[in-house]
This record gives structure tokens, sequence and C-alpha cells, in this order.
């Protein structure tokens, strides 16, 4: 296989910096043998970005937001990637492709990158493709990265454990999305943003933002960080600035309190722990031995013959 050049990507290449991705996403062991050499090598030009997290309740407006906040940053002087990460079938196509024709201003910037992140496939499933495509997108002279979680669900936290700043995006209104959402989401959020702030929901926002406020009161916080709750429109692009404003807030303290590194550090412990996992589970499913006695033990557990706890050390023995 011809060795890929790492020269035009680390120049910021938007093209090379697809063909990595490419082959990060590859089911191929060649290609991903040449993956994980890149990504070696691109480690050191790696971690000097801003990873931001974006989720919200349906319709509250994430592509319109992700764009408005994006065009603000290139105006700030800054490149922005946004990764998209959608946990549902690669057939139903999720919401990404629409994406990138909603955020068509800001896919036509040269200092953008906007990227599906497909969570189907074997090893690491979301979190595996889009940690490591984070880490090409830094290599590659990208100062901010948004990290859009299209599903509701494991992907928010999945999302929550490898981003710096996690913004969880609101619809002006009374409380009743507000148990729409996990209280677990709301417990991993470093704000609250709510967005469509604009025309008659100008005062609702305000109201809402009262309510929200209250309510994030009532969760525990131990970190340095006490969650923000602010309005925004960004169709009109108001109080855009202000996001900002507070996603540096929080970095600048962050560093200030060395929490920063420290965090990064957990989580990429917490990924090598994870890859173990699924690296066991994927040896032990490629095993032809214990793909003969799976059935068996299966039946074996349904029929109250043996116990799970039984059967699972069996296959396990086969490591």
């Amino acid at each position: 296989m011809k060795p890929f050049d790492l020269q035009p990507l680390l120049e910021g290449n938007r093209r090379a910096l697809a063909k990595a991705i490419t082959l990060v996403e590859s089911k191929l062991d060649s290609h991903r043998e040449q993956a994980q050499d890149i990504l070696e090598q691109v480690l050191p030009h790696s971690g000097n970005s801003i990873r931001i997290g974006i989720t919200g309740v349906p319709g509250v407006g994430k592509s319109t937001f992700i764009e408005a906040f994006g065009l603000y940053l290139i105006g700030q002087g800054k490149r922005v990637a946004v990764l998209a990460v959608d946990p549902s079938s690669p057939l139903a196509g999720g919401s990404i492709l629409g994406d990138k024709t909603r955020m068509e201003e800001l896919s036509r910037r040269e200092q953008a990158f906007i990227r599906p992140s497909p969570s189907e496939g074997a090893l690491g499933g979301v979190a595996q493709k889009t940690r490591e495509t984070m880490l090409l997108c830094e290599a590659a002279g990208y100062d901010v990265i948004l990290v859009e979680t299209v599903g509701v669900g494991q992907s928010e936290y999945q999302v929550a454990a490898m981003v710096d700043f996690f913004m969880v995006l609101m619809l002006p209104g009374g409380g009743d999305e507000l148990q729409g959402i996990k209280k677990g989401i709301l417990e991993l959020a470093d704000a609250l943003v709510i967005n469509k702030a604009d025309g008659e929901s100008e005062n609702l926002a305000r109201q809402s933002k009262t309510h929200y406020t209250s309510a994030m009161n009532l969760l525990r916080h131990t970190s340095f960080w006490t969650p923000r709750v602010m309005t925004c429109s960004a169709l009109k692009s108001v109080n855009i600035d202000a996001v900002w404003g507070m996603v540096l807030d929080y970095y600048f303290r962050a560093v200030e309190e060395q929490v920063f590194a420290a965090k990064r550090s957990r989580q990429n412990l917490d990924w090598m722990r994870q890859l173990v996992q699924e690296m066991m589970l994927l040896r032990l499913t490629s095993n032809p031995r214990v793909n003969d006695m799976l059935p068996k033990l299966e039946q074996q557990v349904v029929n109250n013959e043996t116990t799970p706890y039984a059967a699972a050390r069996l296959i396990m023995a086969q490591l």
C-alpha cells in the first residue's frame, strides 16, 4: 500500500484530512494499521483545540446554531471542524447528510470542515471513530472542534466523555422539555443555551432562563464551574458572541485550576479501557470455538439448565 503523505494534512489540506479520516473509518485490517500509524505520527501535533459537544431536544435548531456559531468563530480568525455523531442506522441516514446541506454557508468556507462520523461497524462505535477524527482535525490546525450528537441517549454520554465543554440547546418554553431530557444529561451539561430567543419567543426565553437556572441549581456540581444558562438566537445571530465568551471563560478557568489537562488525561485513560473491553469482545466473537458453543450455551441458559455466570465463564475460558 502506498505510504500516506502526512505533510498536506499537517498543512491543513482538507482533502488530505478527509482521506485520513476515511482510513480511520475503514474496516480493512491494512487500512486500520495505516490509520494507527498516521495517528501515532500526528499525536505530537494534536491537542491544541477546544472540543465542544453540542446536543439538544428535537427541533431546537442545532444546525442553525452550529452554522451561526461556526461562522462567528471563523470571523474571530478560528478554523472550525464540525463532527456529527449519528448512532442511528446507516441505511436510515439519520440527519447528517441533511446537516451538511443545512449548514450550506459554513460548508463553503475554507476555514471549516464538516464531517459525519458513522457509528456503525465493529470496534469503537461512536467514540473511537470520533476521537480519532478529532486528533486528525487538531493536527490539521482546527482550533475549535464541534461534536454534534444527532441521537438522544447513549451518544450524549459518549460525546460528553470526549469533549472539554458540553452544551445542551433548549427551546423557550415551560419545563416540559426539561422532563424529556434525562437528568443525567443535565448533570453532564456545562451550559444550557436557550435558542430561538427572538420575536414573540423572547419573553418566553427569559422566563425559561429563570426556570432552568433554578432547575440546574438543584443538581449537584462538584467541579470548579457552575453550569450557566444563556439565551441566544442563532437565526438572528444574537448572543452568539456571549456563548463563545462563556466557553472561553470555562477554558481559562479550567487551565488556571489545572483541571483541563487532567480531564483530557482521564478521558484518554477511559478511552483505552473501553478499547481493551471492545478488543476482548471482538476477539471472543471472532473465535470459532466460541461461535460453536454459543448457541448451545444460550439454549441452556434459556432452559434454566445452567446459570448465566457459568455460561459466561465457559466462554471467557476460550481466551
